[in-house]
């Protein structure tokens, strides 16, 4: 009796370990077929037909994906093994650019691309680190000091603001409640949100962003110091009431309609480019429902991918740069002594506005 038994348990054993060694070999038939149903080999390739269609679906034009896949593909790129192929990095690029197109979930994607859930989950932190990386020192670096000069000589020339070297503001990128993080996260919308704070230029383009304040902080709890630390002398980022009043950041001035109708048209580019983020990038209109670290991957790509895509385009279709001449049209500025920044704030805003009344002013700013 006992040996039967003892043959009972070995056989249950052996069949166990048998259905889990098939099962950890087992492959489905949806993905197995990735190669020729798959929406990057059948779709993708036929949208490559038509540049329209194919910006729609991936955001970039062809010619722009080519370029960034040049510029990534390395650091993308996964080696075969004897069991399987890799998938190959113009495919990973297309399912995380798909991801932050669309803001669809993991497993939509990976039901479009025919491959694992978990395979998507992990290209898709891979991918946009390295998108980062790769892109930000040539489109996302800190400006020089002449740089700085001729982004201040567009701003008055477009919007009339001199001596502007770029608008800030903050936007609460929506979140799921991360695991046991109380009220961290949470912000005075509802929400859990972090927080993208950037510096946008006349051009629409982030000249430094910052990821990962948490969502009860408010848009002006943090500050870009590096890019007011390399901001020039006498020349000022522009601001909603958010934030506080400094030297070099100019925000709405209660009572002074004149000093705040310019003060807010210069700083409709930063929140245009917020706009135009969103409405590229899909995933901004629904909650990340990924951690913490792959949310911040995520915003990083696509505020990187942004400028990538803008100054990609040909240049007959973006503004063109305006010479700057040495003239300086508020030499007051430079004589408010130091030794008191509230103080200083202050003059330089007076000085703002008694520009705007009186050799500055444009001729439609009593009608507003």
């Amino acid at each position: 009796m006992a040996d039967i038994t003892s043959i009972a348990c070995l056989y249950l054993l052996w069949k166990r370990e048998r259905r889990r060694n098939a099962r950890r070999l087992w492959v489905h038939e949806t993905i197995r077929s990735r190669t020729k149903l798959g929406e990057f080999h059948r779709l993708l390739q036929e949208l490559r037909l038509d540049d329209e269609r194919f910006q729609r679906y991936l955001r970039l034009t062809p010619a722009q994906f080519d370029d960034l896949l040049a510029r990534i593909g390395a650091r993308i790129s996964r080696l075969d093994t004897n069991y399987r192929r890799s998938i190959s990095a113009s495919e990973r690029l297309s399912i995380c650019l798909r991801y932050l197109a669309t803001g669809d979930s993991y497993r939509t994607i990976a039901n479009s691309f025919r491959v694992g859930i978990s395979t998507v989950s992990s290209i898709v932190p891979d991918v946009a680190t390295a998108i980062w990386d790769s892109l930000v020192e040539e489109f996302m670096a800190v400006p020089s000091t002449d740089e700085w000069r001729s982004i201040a000589g567009r701003f008055e020339e477009r919007w009339n603001f001199p001596l502007c070297c770029g608008a800030l503001d903050g936007k609460h990128v929506v979140i799921k409640a991360p695991v046991q993080s109380g009220s961290q996260f949470y912000n005075y919308k509802g929400t859990f949100s972090l927080v993208l704070l950037a510096v946008v230029d006349v051009e629409y383009c982030f000249r430094e962003i910052d990821v990962g304040g948490y969502g009860r902080t408010s848009d002006g709890g943090i500050l870009a110091n590096s890019a007011f630390g390399a901001v020039l002398q006498s020349h000022v980022f522009v601001a909603d009431e958010a934030f506080p009043l400094r030297k070099n950041l100019m925000r709405p001035f209660p009572g002074r309609r004149v000093f705040n109708y310019r003060l807010s048209r210069a700083r409709m580019v930063v929140e245009n480019a917020f706009g135009i983020l969103s409405s590229q990038w899909r995933v901004y209109r629904h909650a990340f429902e990924v951690n913490i670290e792959v949310a911040e991957k995520c915003v990083k790509a696509t505020c990187v991918l942004h400028n990538f895509m803008r100054r990609t385009t040909p240049p007959s279709a973006l503004r063109g740069n305006i010479p700057v001449g040495e003239v300086d049209p508020l030499p007051g500025l430079r004589r408010v002594a130091a030794n008191n920044s509230a103080r200083e704030a202050i003059r330089i805003r007076e000085a703002f506005k008694s520009y705007f009344s009186a050799e500055g002013t444009v001729p439609w700013q009593d009608n507003v």
